[in-house]
Order: C-alpha cells, then sequence, then structure tokens
C-alpha cells in the first residue's frame, strides 16, 4: 500500500506563502534583470550612434568626391576625452579598401559587411573580445563615396550575466528563507488551533468542564474556540439532564415496584380471606397501571427530549380535541362531581400536529380535574386574539405556591405533595406539556393561588386558519 507524503498544517500554511512568494519574487527578478538588460544594450547602441555622427563630422569631401579625414583633429578629440569603453573606428573607400583606423585596433580589423547591414546592430568579436559594431555609407550628393564603421566593446554587457547569476543563486536562498520566516509566524498563527487540540484530548465523560482559552484576538480561531465551548456547555448541559433524569426515573419506577413487592410479601405471610386476596390484588393493579402510565410517559418524555419527533402540519379542528379529551376523562369527572364549563364562541382550526396537541391538551385537562376538589368547577374557553387562539383552562383546586411555580415544569417533580397524599401522579405530565410546546411554538403561561386554583393558558399561533 502506497505511503501519501503529508504535511502538517504548519507546513502547508507556509508552503503554500511560499509558492505564491516564489512567483511574485520570480516576476520582480525577472523585470529587473530585463530593465538591466535593456538599460545596458541602450546604453551602448546609444555611444556607438553618438561616436558614428561625431565620426561623420571629421569626414570632409573635396571637389572630386574624394572625402578627407581630417586626422589630428580626430586623433586630438579621442586623445582628450575619456572613455571608459573603448571606441573602435575604421575608414574605407568605396573599394572597401581600409583609409584610416583608431590606434586601439593595433594590427586587428574589424568586420565590414555588405550594404545590406548598413545602421544595424551586429554583435561580433575582436581577439576574443565580444564588440558591438555599426556600419553605414559616407553618402556625398546621393552617391556613396566611402563606408564608416564604429565599435565599442560589451564588457559592460558583462554587468547583465552577473546579474543573472546573481538572482539565480539568490532565488532558492531567498524562497529557503521566506519558507523558514514563514513557518516560524505560521507556527505562531495556529497555536489556538494546538491549544484546541490539546484541550480537547483532555475532555471525557468525567470532565467535562474544561473549556478552551479564548485567543486575544477576535478573528476566525477566536470564534471557532468560542463555538467549541458553546457546545461543549450544551453537551455538559445535556449529559446533566440525562443524569438527573436517569436517576430521578429509577427512584421513580423504583417506588411502585417496592409498593408491588412489599403487597405481596404480606400476603404470603399467612393465609388471608378472599376479600384481603382481591383487595391487595386490586392495589397491586392499580400500582402496576401507574407504572405502565409512568413508563409511557417517560418514554414520550425520551422521545422528545432526543427531537427524534417528525412535526406533522395538519389542519386540526381544537374543539374537537377538547371535547375528546373530556370524554376519555368523563368517569374522573363524574366520580369527583366536577362541573365543567366551555366556552366556545366558533368553530377554531390551526395548522399543527394533531398527535401532538392532543397530549398537550389532554395532559392540562388531566391535571385540572385530578387537583380540583369534589364537586369543583373547571372551565375551559378557546377565543381568537390578535393572531393566535387562545385556549385557556381554569380550575378551583388547590393551588400551587408561588415559590413552586418556577419548578413545576421540572420532571418528577410535584407540588406539596405531603398534604396531599391523595393525589396520585408522576409529576412529568407538565414536563412533557412544556417540551411539546416548544417544539410547536406554542407560548404556555401559569397562574396560581394556592387554595384558590390554577389557571394555565395556551397561545396557538395562526398559519393559515380555515
Amino acid at each position: 500500500m502506497t505511503k501519501v507524503l503529508s504535511f502538517s498544517f504548519k507546513n502547508r500554511i507556509a508552503f503554500n506563502y511560499i509558492l505564491s512568494g516564489s512567483i511574485l519574487i520570480a516576476i520582480v527578478f525577472l523585470c529587473i534583470f530585463s530593465i538591466v538588460k535593456y538599460s545596458v544594450n541602450e546604453h551602448i547602441n546609444e555611444g556607438i550612434q553618438e561616436e558614428l555622427n561625431k565620426h561623420l563630422d571629421d569626414v570632409k569631401i573635396d571637389i572630386n568626391n574624394t572625402y578627407l579625414i581630417q586626422v589630428d583633429q580626430w586623433r586630438a578629440r579621442e586623445h582628450n576625452s575619456i572613455n571608459v569603453n573603448p571606441v573602435f573606428v575604421e575608414f574605407y573607400d568605396t573599394n572597401k579598401l581600409l583609409i584610416d583606423k583608431s590606434p586601439n585596433l593595433n594590427d586587428s580589423n574589424l568586420t565590414l559587411l555588405d550594404n545590406s547591414h548598413n545602421n544595424e546592430f551586429f554583435n561580433t568579436s575582436l581577439n576574443g573580445i565580444p564588440v558591438r559594431q555599426l556600419q553605414t555609407s559616407i553618402i556625398n550628393k546621393n552617391k556613396v563615396v566611402g563606408y564608416l564603421i564604429i565599435a565599442m566593446s560589451l564588457e559592460d554587457f558583462e554587468i547583465v550575466d552577473i546579474l543573472k547569476e546573481i538572482l539565480l543563486i539568490s532565488f532558492p536562498i531567498i524562497l529557503i528563507i521566506l519558507f523558514l520566516i514563514a513557518r516560524f509566524f505560521a507556527g505562531r498563527s495556529i497555536k489556538p488551533v494546538s491549544t484546541i487540540i490539546e484541550t480537547s484530548s483532555k475532555i471525557t465523560k468525567d470532565n467535562l468542564q474544561t473549556r478552551i482559552p479564548l485567543p486575544n484576538n477576535r478573528d476566525e480561531l477566536y470564534t471557532l474556540s468560542e463555538n467549541i465551548n458553546l457546545l461543549l456547555d450544551r453537551i455538559e448541559n445535556t449529559i446533566e439532564r440525562e443524569k438527573q433524569f436517569t436517576s430521578d426515573a429509577s427512584h421513580e419506577l423504583r417506588t411502585p415496584l417496592a409498593v408491588i413487592k412489599g403487597t405481596m410479601e404480606v400476603l404470603i405471610r399467612k393465609p388471608r380471606n378472599q376479600h384481603e386476596y382481591e383487595s391487595k390484588i386490586i392495589f397491586c393493579i392499580s400500582e402496576v397501571n401507574r407504572l405502565n402510565h409512568m413508563v409511557d410517559q417517560l418514554l414520550l418524555l425520551a422521545r422528545f427530549e432526543n427531537q427524534k419527533q417528525n412535526i406533522k402540519k395538519e389542519s386540526i379542528y381544537l374543539n374537537a380535541i377538547v371535547l375528546d379529551s373530556l370524554t376519555r376523562f368523563s368517569d374522573k369527572i363524574e366520580s369527583k362531581k366536577i362541573k365543567v364549563k366551555t366556552f366556545f364562541t366558533e368553530d377554531y382550526y390551526l395548522l399543527s400536529d394533531n398527535y401532538l396537541v392532543s397530549i398537550i391538551i389532554s395532559n392540562l385537562i388531566s391535571n385540572a380535574i385530578k387537583y380540583t376538589n369534589n364537586n369543583g368547577e373547571v372551565s375551559i374557553s378557546l377565543v381568537i386574539q390578535k393572531n393566535a387562539i387562545d385556549f385557556t383552562i381554569k380550575d378551583n383546586g388547590v393551588g400551587i405556591s408561588p415559590n413552586d411555580l418556577d419548578k413545576i415544569f421540572s420532571s418528577f417533580y410535584r407540588s406539596d405533595v405531603s398534604n396531599h397524599p391523595e393525589i396520585k401522579g408522576t409529576g412529568l405530565g407538565l414536563s412533557i406539556v412544556k417540551r411539546l410546546c416548544n417544539l410547536l411554538k406554542i407560548d404556555i403561561s401559569v397562574i396560581s393561588t394556592l387554595g384558590i386554583g390554577t389557571e394555565v393558558k395556551l397561545s396557538f399561533p395562526l398559519e393559515n386558519p380555515k
């Protein structure tokens, strides 16, 4: 299996930086080289052209169309002028025979080309030294009377070759230095990432309190660290809720099981008559039913706690849901002789999940009946207020103390249990109602006075009601 070569994040940043930097440096070096090369070329060409013009002025034409070279004037100027780059000069007649040349040529001669190369710069060599020459025709009255060649050494052009070598050598050195510098600063830039990795490795299910230190600069890494910390907060809260839920659930499930076990143990201690057996068995059945009801509510609560429920949007008839719930609790209503009043001025429709809304309404009606005294009263109303349908259920039961109002939506919490042992329950009903209201975006509010009664109001948002 081929092993893939991989770079660290720090090296990848440095490599990408140096890749873009190398392109930019190469372009700058190429521009510098081109500008210097062009400048040297132009300088040599201008020097040759200037010398050509000077020496043409030294030529005089006599009446016989024979040009005469002012040798003394020419050589005097050559002797008095200072030229860093030597100039080579040759004069030829119309037969291309050498007439005169500059003393610095000694025994050497420049190359006279055919007329097609007149006024063109031409690179050649003189005794192994590279030179550039320019030749032109000496014309009098539109007639060629001779030729002039000017040449200059290309030693100045050596600076271009030196510059080329310097740039080629310095280019990789600069890239290596830039890579090391980029790697150093990349390491400092991604230091928060290393901190995130180091801190994350310390976080386990038993250590959820650790948080990632926030960088000083409010950049993308700061946002990443902050979001990870917020995620850890949510995870920690969820796990704490799960632990608390598991602890409370195990405690609540253990209680009816212990009651059933104790009742059975009492039955087998000695013989009993049929009535005693029937009484205890009926009691155990009621506890089993209570246990089943609690398990159903626990499963329902866990189902929505994990948010795995798919919410259906459908048109539901709210009046029918309320009346169906009242029908299910008709036996309890009759046994406690509770008077139920309903106030529906019209038919109320809304778009929501019929099953979930039924659970909410059923739990609220069940609580109202459960906590209302015998011969008490429960009133239910439906009205439209602005862009919502308000459902209100009010009882004149035992009520809730102000200290307990903020806890009633917590799982397994039951208010004032010791003073009302006759009221059975699991403490999960309102917790389920609250979670379903959050899912369906239903506002819920509770007003209660101890010993007077409780009022619960739901505000269903209207979405294209019928």
